[in-house]
């Protein structure tokens, strides 16, 4: 059974968009990723986006992501919502992960808006309509233009919001302007995708993170938006900006490559990378110590 949640906050307010663990020969780790999974949410997640960019998602197999989905259920599926991520540019592929999900116990879907193929705006919407229609679950709209190709326009988010099942949206579109219009027209559940505008997006009406730097910040994270919704800005604030280089130092290559590097450092369940990501050199690796110990964190 999931978590309690509000038309609000429907998946908590702080969410970590999970790696997943591989072990040294490039398998899935089901037992790290439970340990894992039970770390962040006794840091102070609300929830877990489980198979998403940060997961791996293009490297890992149908089968694998539903073991996956699993096993992070019964570790920590009665104290956090787990999302599972199914969004593809193949909408009949979609579909199946979103079934597929439901069946394995998921609590709510991310759909990514279609990749490469840029398909046109009636596009989106018939793909996005397509997912939420083909399981009972609530769904996480995530509109992320600088990898998909193409955004998902203010008109299209408020015609998906009248779908009763699409209730969020993750928005990694570092468009403030754009972000006001659509969360006022559609009235979703707004989460930031980009931890760098997490505060500036709560003060146009979002209403939480899904986080990659939640990994190893998680409970500042919780302290930010508990501040700001209490009406405490200024102390916000001041963990926003004593953030800063941890939000810096995780996006400096890609953040997979960084936060399995951290948590590395951290001695926590992580592994190698699937190709084509790579480790990171001993030169980034030092670097990436330099930021998170500015940003307070312990390894």
């Amino acid at each position: 059974m999931a978590p309690t949640s509000t038309p609000q906050t429907p998946f908590g307010r702080v969410l970590t968009a999970m790696v997943t663990p591989f072990t040294a020969d490039g398998a899935l780790d089901l037992d790290g990723a439970q340990r894992l999974a039970t770390h962040l949410v006794d840091a102070g997640n609300d929830g877990l986006v489980i198979n998403g960019t940060t997961g791996e998602s293009p490297t890992t197999s149908d089968a694998e992501k539903s073991d996956l989905v699993r096993a992070v259920l019964e570790a920590v599926g009665d104290r956090a919502h787990i999302i599972a991520g199914v969004g593809t540019n193949d909408t009949h592929h979609s579909i199946e992960l979103a079934r597929d999900a439901e069946k394995t116990g998921a609590h709510g879907l991310l759909v990514v808006t279609p990749y490469y193929n840029k398909p046109p705006q009636e596009g989106l919407y018939r793909h996005f309509k397509a997912v939420a229609d083909a399981a009972e679950l609530p769904v996480m709209l995530y509109d992320i233009p600088g990898r998909s190709g193409v955004p998902i326009d203010t008109e299209t988010i408020v015609r998906l919001a009248e779908h009763p099942r699409i209730v969020a949206n993750k928005d990694a579109k570092g468009d403030l302007g754009r972000a006001s219009w659509a969360i006022a027209r559609s009235g979703l559940a707004w989460y930031s995708g980009d931890d760098m505008l997490n505060l500036p997006l709560l003060s146009v009406g979002a209403v939480g993170f899904v986080s990659v730097v939640g990994h190893v910040v998680t409970p500042e994270l919780h302290a930010l938006v508990e501040a700001y919704v209490s009406g405490d800005v200024q102390k916000a604030t001041e963990i926003h900006q004593k953030l800063l280089p941890v939000f810096t130092g995780m996006f400096r290559t890609q953040g997979v490559m960084t936060t399995k590097a951290a948590l590395a450092l951290q001695g926590l369940p992580a592994g190698p990378l699937r190709a084509p990501m790579v480790e990171l050199s001993p030169e980034e690796t030092a670097q990436l110590k330099i930021d998170l110990a500015a940003g307070g964190v312990q390894l």
